[in-house]
Parts: structure tokens; C-alpha cells; sequence
């Protein structure tokens, strides 16, 4: 396990709650930190076997680049993204910094943080899994009858499953 960070992206942007903000823009400043295997890509020095942090750049470039009124907005599409691109992501965490934020006094920034782990155990057997728990999970793939998923939904409660024990049920 290891883990891949990068941190102090600055972007100028043109996020807020107030129209001025989002029409005269501001600083932000994005940290991106992703604990995922990297075991495989330090033995064979293979970057398609890791995680490219120059990819992870332009996700958060792209979603910087979208007008939010929430920076909240903004972390959540950075995170989704990062997940949509890697698999194999167990924990991360993204935080989006506001620089000198519209407020009556001084202050330095605000910040908002996304964070998750992704690393579970299946219900059934026990195995590790990743699970992302939105819809770009693989087991929204998988074709459940309604019967089933209710029958599932009794038995294990909301613990996912593996692919293995999924098809033991759905076949």
C-alpha cells in the first residue's frame, strides 16, 4: 500500500455563492491524497500500473475549470471523477482551498475536504472489495431482480458483495 498526493494546485477559478464571485474569480488551491497499491508499478517500473498523478492534474484542472457556487460542488466532482478514472483506489481525500474568501475580516482561506474509503469486506465471505457506493460502483452493472436484491437486502443489510458471491446469487 502507498500512498500518492499531490498538493498545492493552484488554480484561478470562478467559483462562489455570490455572482461577483463567480464572475471576477478568485485563488483556490486544490490537495489530492490517494492511498491505493503501488507495489506492482515499484517492481516493474510500469506507470500504467500505478496512478498518474499528471491524469489526476487535469481531472482537477477540468472540474476547476466549471463555475460552482459551492466548493463543496467542486471537491465532490474532483473526487468522482478521480474514482471514475482509477479502480483500484482504497482511501482519498481532495481539499479545495478558497484564498482571501468575501468575508468582513481577514482571512487567510476556507477549505472543504472529500474523503472516503472505498475498502470493505463482502458480506458473504469476507473478502476484501472496493466499493465506491454511487453508480459508477461495478455492481451497478449487475442485473438484480427486484425478488433478489430484496431478498440480499435481508439477509446481508447494506454490506456489499463481491463479484463472486453477487453471481452466486444472480445466476
Amino acid at each position: 500500500m502507498g500512498k500518492i498526493a499531490l498538493e498545492g494546485m493552484e488554480f484561478y477559478a470562478y467559483h462562489g455563492f455570490y455572482e461577483e464571485e463567480r464572475i471576477v474569480g478568485g485563488k483556490y488551491v486544490v490537495d489530492v491524497y490517494i492511498e491505493s497499491s503501488i507495489q506492482k508499478a515499484a517492481i516493474k517500473d510500469d506507470l500504467s500500473q500505478t496512478i498518474n498523478y499528471e491524469s489526476i492534474y487535469h481531472i482537477c484542472q477540468r472540474e476547476m475549470r466549471k463555475k460552482s457556487k459551492l466548493i463543496e460542488n467542486v471537491a465532490e466532482r474532483i473526487s468522482m471523477g478521480i474514482k471514475h478514472q482509477y479502480g483500484t483506489i482504497k482511501e482519498m481525500k481532495v481539499r479545495v482551498r478558497k484564498l482571501n474568501p468575501p468575508l468582513p475580516g481577514k482571512v487567510h482561506s476556507s477549505y472543504v475536504e472529500s474523503d472516503g474509503t472505498f475498502s470493505k469486506r463482502c458480506g458473504r465471505c469476507s473478502r476484501p472489495l472496493l466499493c465506491y457506493g454511487d453508480r459508477s460502483c461495478w455492481c451497478m452493472e449487475t442485473h438484480v431482480f427486484q425478488k433478489t436484491l430484496e431478498q440480499l437486502q435481508l439477509q446481508f443489510g447494506n454490506q456489499c458483495l463481491c463479484k463472486e458471491c453477487l453471481a452466486f446469487y444472480v445466476s
